[in-house]
């Protein structure tokens, strides 16, 4: 213990600092408390639930439906793996624009050289496109599951009703985001219970998430397919500009709750996608391998598409299961063609710095992917359809690599991201995670190609031209991989902010000013993205 003349010279030294602080900030220190950490996280709830309706769109139904059907729970354990890795990089991807204050493709636009710069746009764009594809062939499905309309007029019909869902977000996108969700949700609710019903074997399900296996008949383009419907090329762009639409303090304590509160976010969002997507393949497994199968639903079984499946949920719901599964699919698409479109609009204005209204960026769009479903649809019908659904996520997949590297080299580069860059673990988790779906997009691509090539009942001459001009693609996309994978980072893009002391200590402790409002440094809150309204 002190003598009492310390005490007292404490006291007087306490005195003097508070004497020399700010009015402003002794009544914020008084009037201040601190908000509950779940309101805190509640500010921040909606770009991670925004982005993982993607995880739900028709693209994905059609790839659990066919894993299913073609292999029981064999592939459930890409959709673990698939779902742990889309976690990580949609952490990272948040982080990105959290720390930065810029989103990816703004990022790219600035490290790399113009032509390297348009390459990556066009990738991009044609991801969103082909990411589209599915939106267009699972809502005229659902069309003609309502209405019998055929299925190459539903493809037509279907730009007109995403153009119209777009401009129902007048009255408030929150609303109309809780109302699709809400479908989505019934469809959900309707496999857990088919699940339910049928009881698919528990420890058959966690064997085939727990251990990796490829087997059968085109286990491994079944496997690229669900990974390219899981993990999307424009949804890394997409999440890296959502979160610019929460304000952040620039300190580290303010970046990391922020980065913490958007991982809890799309922890919660993708367990419940985990779920759907574990439930679909599970009926769909269970009922198609069922011994006493009709022999009607067996015939479904063998060419399963999402028009056809809504035979899967008699049991739980009957003779009205066509319809409700129909308004789910139906909301399913429109849903994740919403999300397709913001991403282009953030993709084109971070490349080229150019913006389109909503309605003119989704009929682009829309138009350009509404071509190959159009003649798929007249030519091949509803099993053609569903087969281009598989074409478009292998594509997906192969596309991820040019989205997926510059995220993982820029969130483990301190000149892009200052102290907030990844961590040890993190950086080498997340290599050895992106490495091997690049390595298996690789392989397949090389080895699926020669394997056609060889079998293939086409003659020698025409063999010989094909491969004269396909190996050098290859080749191509090869080198394109790895020139991205080791170049090396040259522009820095962080920007360091030296803030007042007494400042700095009240944005480390979330005080608030008399106003009442939080004492914001730099925020990555983007005005010239305000115009792109998101839920709050």
């Amino acid at each position: 213990m002190g003598s009492p003349q310390q005490h007292l010279e404490a006291a007087n030294h306490k005195a003097v600092l508070k004497a020399s602080l700010p009015l402003s900030t002794l009544n914020a220190e008084s009037n201040h408390q601190e908000p509950p950490a779940w309101r805190k996280f509640l500010a921040f709830v909606g770009p991670g639930f925004l982005v993982s309706l993607a995880y739900l769109d028709p693209g994905n139904l059609e790839t659990d439906l066919q894993a299913g059907a073609n292999h029981r729970y064999e592939l459930l354990w890409v959709i673990f793996i698939g779902l742990i890795f889309a976690l990580i990089i949609q952490s990272l991807a948040a982080n990105l624009g959290v720390s930065t204050g810029k989103h990816l493709s703004e990022l790219c636009k600035a490290e790399y050289p113009l032509l390297v710069k348009y390459c990556l746009w066009l990738l991009a764009e044609s991801a969103v496109i082909a990411a589209d594809i599915p939106e267009v062939i699972g809502t005229a499905f659902a069309l003609n599951i309502l209405f019998h309309i055929p299925l190459w007029a539903g493809v037509l019909l279907t730009g007109f009703s995403t153009l119209l869902l777009l401009g129902l977000q007048t009255f408030g996108v929150r609303k109309l985001e809780t109302v699709i969700s809400m479908l989505v949700f019934i469809m959900a609710g309707c496999f857990w219970g088919e699940m339910s019903y049928v009881k698919p074997a528990a420890s058959d399900v966690v064997k085939g998430m727990l251990v990796p296996k490829l087997s059968g008949h085109s286990a491994t383009a079944d496997a690229i397919a669900l990974l390219g419907a899981l993990v999307m090329p424009h949804n890394i762009f997409l999440h890296s500009a959502l979160v610019l639409s929460r304000q952040v303090p620039s300190t580290v304590r303010g970046v990391n709750d922020a980065c913490r509160y958007f991982l809890i976010e799309s922890g919660i969002a993708l367990l419940i996608a985990f779920l759907i997507n574990v439930a679909v393949i599970s009926v769909s497994g269970t009922v198609c391998s069922a011994p006493d199968i009709s022999e009607e639903n067996a015939d479904r079984c063998s060419d399963l598409t999402l028009n056809s499946a809504s035979f899967l949920l008699e049991n739980v719901l009957g003779r009205s299961s066509s319809i409700i599964y129909a308004v789910a699919l139906l909301a399913s698409g429109q849903s994740s063609t919403i999300t397709g479109t913001y991403a282009g609009q953030y993709i084109m204005q971070g490349f080229l710095d150019l913006k389109m209204k909503k309605w003119i960026r989704n009929l682009v769009t829309r138009s350009i992917a509404i071509t190959p479903s159009l003649i798929v649809s007249i030519i091949g019908g509803s099993s053609g359809a569903g087969r281009l659904i598989i074409i478009a996520s292998m594509i997906l997949s192969f596309e991820l690599p040019f989205a997926l590297i510059p995220l993982l080299k820029f969130s483990s580069s301190s000149t892009k991201m200052g102290p907030h860059k990844n961590s040890i673990i993190i950086i080498v988790m997340s290599w050895i995670l992106g490495t091997g779906i690049i390595g298996i997009n690789v392989y397949y691509l090389i080895t699926g190609f020669v394997s056609w090539l060889i079998h293939s009942s086409l003659p020698k001459v025409a063999k010989v031209f094909i491969g004269i001009i396909v190996f050098p693609l290859m080749a191509t996309y090869v080198m394109a991989v790895l020139y991205l994978t080791v170049r090396k980072d040259t522009v820095k893009t962080y920007i360091e902010t030296k803030n007042d002391p007494v400042v700095q200590t009240h944005m480390e402790k979330g005080l608030m000013n008399p106003n009442g409002q939080l004492e914001l440094g730099r925020v990555p809150y983007r005005d010239d993205l305000a115009d792109i309204s998101f839920p709050e």
